[in-house]
Parts: C-alpha cells; structure tokens; sequence
C-alpha cells in the first residue's frame, strides 16, 4: 500500500487532500484520551474553563497504553473503540480538533460533525499495538495525570500508520464496505 507521508499538526490543505481508504504515515504530534479524559474536557468546557492542551490542528488518538519497557518511549498502544468518544467529538471539533486516530465505526452524527468541521478520522490497526508503540518516539503527561493509563498524553510520532476511514468530505470508508456488500 502507498502511503502518504503527513506532517502534524494537520493544515487545512492536507486534510482536503486525504479521502477515505487512503494509507498515511503520521509524523509529529499526537495527543492521546480516551473515556475519562475526554469527561473532563467536556466538563472543563461546560464551566467556561480553557481545556489542558490547545486543541487547534491536533490529532488525538484514543488509546490507554501500557507502561514503557526500558529504552521504550510506551509499552503497546493500541486504538480503543472511537464510538465510546462520540457524543464529545463534536464540541472538541468545533473548538479547532482536526483528526482523532481510534478503532471502529463512528456514529451518523460524529461523521456529520467531520464533515462540517473539514476534519479527519483515521484507524489503526487494533491487535497490533506492540508495533504501533514503535512510531511513538516520546511520550509524557501533559494534563489529568491522577487518570492513569487515561492520562492526556503528548507522543511525538515518526510514520504512524493509519489508514483514514472519514474524510473532511463525509465519505466513510466504513460505510463504503458495508454498501459494496449488498
């Protein structure tokens, strides 16, 4: 598979420029929150309150690693199910969010949201979190430490794979496998 090499954070141009089904290898930063951060967010969002990171341009990957190995920036770091995210997606995506890396389908909303927002999901491959851990270069807390696993996180990322399943123009690869089965 040819893959397209993207530099993060993601530009408006770029993410125009992925369509759903294309392979990319992700290259900066990535922020990482799953189900409790992401309550959090919402909650600091609901009291007027600035959320822990700037949110602008980035990508967050949902996922709760393991702990390092020596000489490893993270133990296996494989995608959580994105749907478990859904009903925060849209809130973080009008506050500048632009890609979210997880595993599964989203939901007819949170695809509309992406589609209004001119964002981007991407998959990884779940089972292969070992070798997804290889592409994390660093990796350390950047808000909600008190969360573990579920900590937000900064990984800095050479050539993560991915593969994007929704494109900025609603096109969902997905839904796309599902049709081509009828």
């Amino acid at each position: 598979m040819n893959r397209k090499r993207i530099s993060l954070p993601l530009t408006d141009e770029a993410i125009a420029d992925l369509k759903a089904g294309d392979g990319v290898l992700l290259n900066g930063t990535i922020y990482t929150g799953r189900d409790a951060a992401h309550i959090r967010m919402a909650e600091s969002l609901e009291k007027g309150e600035e959320l822990p990171i700037d949110i602008e341009g980035q990508v967050i990957y949902y996922v709760g690693p393991t702990p390092a190995r020596p000489g490893h920036a993270v133990g296996s770091c494989g995608p959580t199910s994105a749907y478990r995210m859904d009903r925060f997606t849209p809130m973080l995506l009008e506050r500048g969010l632009k890609g979210m890396i997880g595993k599964g389908s989203r939901s007819q909303e949170t695809v509309d949201a992406i589609k209004k927002h001119k964002a981007i999901y991407f998959a990884a491959v779940g089972g292969a979190a070992a070798l997804l851990s290889k592409a994390v270069k660093s990796s350390r807390v950047i808000a909600y430490e008190d969360l573990g696993p579920e900590a937000i996180r900064k990984y800095d990322v050479v050539d993560f794979p991915a593969v994007v399943v929704v494109d900025s123009y609603g096109n969902n690869q997905y839904a796309q496998f599902a049709h081509d089965e009828d």
